[in-house]
């Protein structure tokens, strides 16, 4: 991991990006918002609220096992969001 910055910049990135893809599938498909893509909305902000909130974390005692937690965790969220978003 290159720095804490670059991890924020990746979290904020790919959580608007999963946010835009559902707003795109409202649109494309339904014409208007669904009850499963607000709460895929609302878990991918809840997901990003989490994850900045570790990242800001003050007094970890290893902080490079700490932000590679925060990494591993980033991807295996973003991968379920994803796979969720394939399947409406």
């Amino acid at each position: 991991m290159a720095s804490v910055k670059n991890l924020k910049k990746d979290i904020n990135y790919v959580f608007s990006d999963i946010i835009e893809a559902v707003y795109i599938w409202e649109m494309t498909a339904q014409g208007k918002p669904t009850k499963e893509s607000e709460s895929l909305i609302d878990e991918a902000i809840a997901s990003f609220d989490s994850l900045i909130k570790k990242v800001n974390e003050k007094g970890v005692e290893n902080k490079k096992e700490h932000y590679n937690k925060i990494n591993a965790e980033f991807e295996q969220s973003a991968k379920q969001l994803v796979d969720k978003i394939n399947a409406l």
